[in-house]
């Protein structure tokens, strides 16, 4: 790797003051993908401010019907509250299959939502679940943060601090994952709450994460797998590589919503 200073924040603020002195600051969490980037000699960051250990960015609290999960919470954390799985079960397992055990216990919710790879589950859920991304300077939401393939609306210096969504009535999450990274191949997060019906796509989508007007529209009116088994996925829309063709693909995402909505109940 190349030379860079490490610096160890104690608040959102000092963190985003102390990358924004650097010449080339970079926040840093779990690192599970700026620390292999970095060692492949893809990045180097003059600074790396690690926000792993500010307490106001982590843990999962749930008051009422709203839910917010810090920035700074691990995968684990996340599938392992009680009080979340308590009432939106989707979220929790989600999160409970995210890579391996080394992978949910060092990577952070914050993390993988500001890096938005386009096979990361966390983008599927906060889209379907019509959830607010909250910064150090103004709230987000996830129809407007997730702008394309590891683009976000997120701006220079700009730090992730918490996560926050309204409970749904029903929701889950399927995908069919590559064996070897157990990243989404397809992925699709179903939620159905009082704004209605979302259906997010995840790992097939040619441009990252999106959401399928069809297949809400279906489940609208008829909440069953049965109403998405048929749903026209456009194959122009989707990843084509050597895991998996368009047409593959396309297939993998009408599976993944029927399994999705059975799960949701």
């Amino acid at each position: 790797m190349y030379e860079t200073k490490y610096h160890r924040a104690s608040s959102a603020d000092e963190a985003v003051k102390l990358a924004g002195s650097a010449d080339d600051g970079q926040f840093i969490a779990g690192g599970q993908t700026l620390i292999p980037t970095m060692k492949q000699r893809l990045a180097s960051p003059s600074d790396l401010v690690d926000i792993r250990n500010i307490d106001a960015m982590k843990g999962v609290n749930v008051d009422g019907n709203k839910v917010t999960i810090g920035a700074a919470t691990t995968h684990a954390e996340v599938a392992d509250a009680p009080q979340l799985r308590a009432v939106c079960q989707g979220i929790s397992d989600l999160a409970g299959h995210i890579g391996d055990p080394a992978v949910r216990h060092m990577g952070t919710i914050g993390g993988s939502v500001a890096n938005n790879d386009p096979a990361a589950d966390y983008p599927a859920a906060l889209l379907a679940l019509g959830a607010e991304i909250i910064t150090n300077n103004r709230t987000i939401s996830a129809d407007d943060f997730f702008t394309g393939m590891f683009e976000t609306a997120l701006e220079d210096g700009e730090l992730i601090t918490s996560i926050s969504f309204t409970v749904p009535d029903k929701s889950a999450y399927s995908k069919f994952p590559n064996p070897a990274s157990r990243y989404a191949m397809a992925g699709v997060f179903v939620a159905k709450g009082g704004d209605g019906v979302r259906v997010a796509v995840t790992g097939a989508g040619s441009d990252g994460v999106f959401r399928h007007a069809g297949m809400e529209e279906a489940l609208g009116s008829n909440w069953s797998a049965d109403a998405v088994a048929d749903a026209d996925v456009d194959e122009a829309m989707m990843l084509s590589d050597i895991h998996g063709n368009a047409a593959y693909r396309a297939n993998l995402v009408r599976v993944m919503a029927k399994r999705a909505v059975a799960a949701a109940g």
